[in-house]
């Protein structure tokens, strides 16, 4: 095992060399960075040009039979008034004016008539603002301040949730806990790929010989896990990182939702919990996907199996009503249990907080098993199959010899 430092260090340097690698872990906050900006952009625009159009200048003719339009409003627009429906339709159409407005009698069952002069398709739309604006700002002045809060929904309602006798914020306690789900989630999704043809990659080139002459498989597979662990941290924080830098600095111009860092609830023994789930089971899908990788003889046939451990890992996702609603169910109990598809279900319940500590136990025994089992197979597999160029390994081989 002497030559572990060595293979580590070769297969962390060889990748950080590639541009697959730097692609992808920039590509995906450079990709929801220019997300975020044209959803910032376009709905600047969009509230911008809505804005403008409303400041637009025309002339207006209106009929109020529902007696609710203030005429300090109208002359504010220098809207005239005619008494008659039908006059107002035939100025609009002669080009005597600009825009017609009709405030029927009944505004709970009958609809505003606006009339205007085609100005284009997205032009035509200061028509109707402008109208609507006259029949709010008249209402509005109707009631008073407290009752236009409520009948505009801007009251300010506050909840306080009781847990054990202390105040408890559900959101904000999922918030640390659950940052091991995100980032098992992001790992897996843009390293596993890397993680199933690591083992292939000297088969292809036909080096894995010339390697094994002076670097036990055992040591060389070794290290090859490993590397991939430190791998995916430092991609990890490549994607984390700069996700969490805009937030800080963006979150107001992009109305995202803001979260004192300060004020978020540490509960220990929940992160904890979280950080075993997450270590247990990364070190098993790493073995799992390594395993895979060192049975078939090429990427592409490794590639062919990378499907099946992705439904594994994500399959539960399809039920995440269920893990938080009715943690007792039997298919909920039975995903959490059994190791290939309990990482989701654990780290997704234990961030809501209803794990239990027996249940966690069990389960993070039971992964870490299956996690040194996993890479004590991965560790076999590569020994018998390095050198298999041309077909994949038997399960009879892979047990049957000593």
């Amino acid at each position: 095992m002497y030559n572990l430092g060595t293979v580590m260090r070769f297969e962390i340097v060889r990748t950080l060399k590639k541009k697959s690698f730097w692609i992808m872990a920039i590509g995906f906050p450079v990709m929801f960075a220019a997300i975020f900006g044209i959803i910032f952009l376009s709905n600047q625009a969009t509230s911008d040009a809505a804005k403008d159009l409303e400041k637009q200048k025309f002339s207006i003719a209106v009929t109020d039979d529902s007696g609710l339009i203030k005429p300090e409003y109208l002359a504010a627009v220098n809207a005239t008034t005619v008494d008659n429906k039908q006059t107002g339709i035939d100025a609009v159409k002669t080009g005597e004016y600009d825009a017609y407005f009709y405030y029927p009698a009944n505004l709970a069952t009958q609809a505003v008539e606006v009339y205007g002069k085609e100005a284009g398709l997205f032009d035509n739309g200061k028509y109707t603002g402008v109208a609507n604006s006259l029949l709010q700002l008249s209402a509005e002045s109707n009631i008073s301040p407290e009752l236009r809060s409520v009948v505009k929904g801007t009251t300010n309602t506050t909840f306080t949730a009781y847990k054990d006798g202390n105040s408890y914020d559900g959101l904000k306690e999922m918030i640390l806990p659950g940052i091991f789900l995100v980032l098992f989630y992001l790992l897996i999704s843009f390293f596993g790929n890397q993680m199933l043809t690591s083992t292939t990659e000297e088969k292809e080139n036909r080096v894995i010989e010339m390697i094994l002459t002076t670097i036990e498989a055992r040591t060389l597979i070794i290290g090859k896990i490993i590397s991939l662990i430190i791998l995916a941290f430092i991609q990890g924080l490549i994607i984390i990182l700069p996700a969490l830098i805009g937030y800080l600095l963006f979150h107001d111009q992009l109305n995202l939702p803001f979260v004192d860092l300060t004020t978020l609830p540490v509960n220990w023994g929940r992160i904890g919990v979280g950080a075993a789930i997450f270590a247990a089971s990364f070190m098993m899908f790493t073995g799992l996907l390594v395993a895979v990788g060192a049975a078939v003889p090429t990427a592409k046939e490794a590639g062919q199996f990378f499907g099946i451990v992705m439904m594994l890992i994500f399959g539960p996702l399809y039920a995440v009503s269920l893990f938080i609603s009715n943690p007792d169910n039997s298919l909920v109990q039975f995903l959490s249990t059994f190791p290939l598809t309990s990482p989701i279900p654990l780290m997704l319940r234990n961030a809501v907080g209803n794990l239990s500590g027996s249940e966690a136990a069990l389960s993070i025994t039971l992964l870490t098993i299956t996690a040194v089992v996993v890479m004590f197979i991965a560790i076999r597999l590569f020994r018998y199959g390095a050198l298999e160029y041309s077909r994949k390994l038997s399960i009879k081989e892979i047990f049957g010899r000593s």
